[in-house]
């Protein structure tokens, strides 16, 4: 996390606030967040965390980033600004990329995902949590994400969000951590994520815990990872 607040406070365009939604983080995860001038809020999962960020910013247009993503370019946010505006965009994503020095297998499964995110287009729209800029009454008028979703809440709310207003890829390019692969394993991560498509392909929304126990993982124990 500092890493990003960091990267935030270079930016050419500066955001209006900057909120932390912490999940009882046992590290000082708050204590840095206000170390940077940033606000904190209490989170939970990622969609009740973004949620409660995006209902106190009270900003026209709110950007969702997690923790280990870093902006390593200092005109990112007066880009993708300037971009969504030029376009007059509602709601949008980026193409990803593993941060510097990431393995050669990183930057092939990180293209792979923008290939097809992009090839799916308005069909069967993506947008990784992680890096999500929309505008605030598309935000409220979906009703935000949905907390009863427990796995990938980032692509039904870009669903949803489409539904109801333009969703485009900006051509900033969004640098992010490969820690979760390093640590759950660049397989299992796969295989999760192609388990996850066929269900949001074929069931819908996952308001299961299936995939969170499947692979081992307790949900609010990985927010707390992801706030850290």
């Amino acid at each position: 996390m500092p890493n990003l607040l960091s990267s935030l406070q270079r930016q050419t365009h500066q955001p209006q606030t900057v909120i932390v939604a912490d999940a009882d983080s046992t590290d000082r995860t708050r204590e840095i967040a206000r170390a940077f001038g940033a606000q904190v809020v209490g989170g939970g999962l990622p969609g009740k965390g973004r949620n409660v960020g995006a209902a106190i910013a009270q900003t026209p247009y709110v950007l969702f980033l997690d923790a280990d993503v870093e902006l390593t370019d200092d005109h990112a946010l007066e880009d993708m600004m300037g971009e969504m505006l030029e376009r007059d965009l509602d709601v949008a994503t980026f193409d990803v990329e593993p941060l510097s020095g990431a393995a050669f297998v990183d930057r092939v499964m990180h293209a792979a995902y923008n290939r097809y995110a992009r090839t799916l287009g308005s069909l069967f729209p993506h947008a990784p949590g992680f890096c999500i800029l929309a505008r605030r009454d598309l935000h409220e008028k979906i009703g935000g994400f949905d907390e009863s979703v427990r796995f990938c809440e980032d692509h039904d709310y870009a669903h949803r969000a489409a539904e109801h207003g333009s969703l485009g890829f900006l051509s900033v390019r969004i640098p992010v951590s490969t820690r979760r692969f390093e640590r759950d394993g660049r397989v299992a991560v796969a295989f999760k994520y192609v388990l996850a498509e066929l269900h949001l392909a074929t069931l819908g929304p996952i308001r299961h815990e299936m995939f969170e126990y499947t692979f081992g993982h307790h949900p609010l124990r990985e927010q707390e990872k992801v706030d850290r």
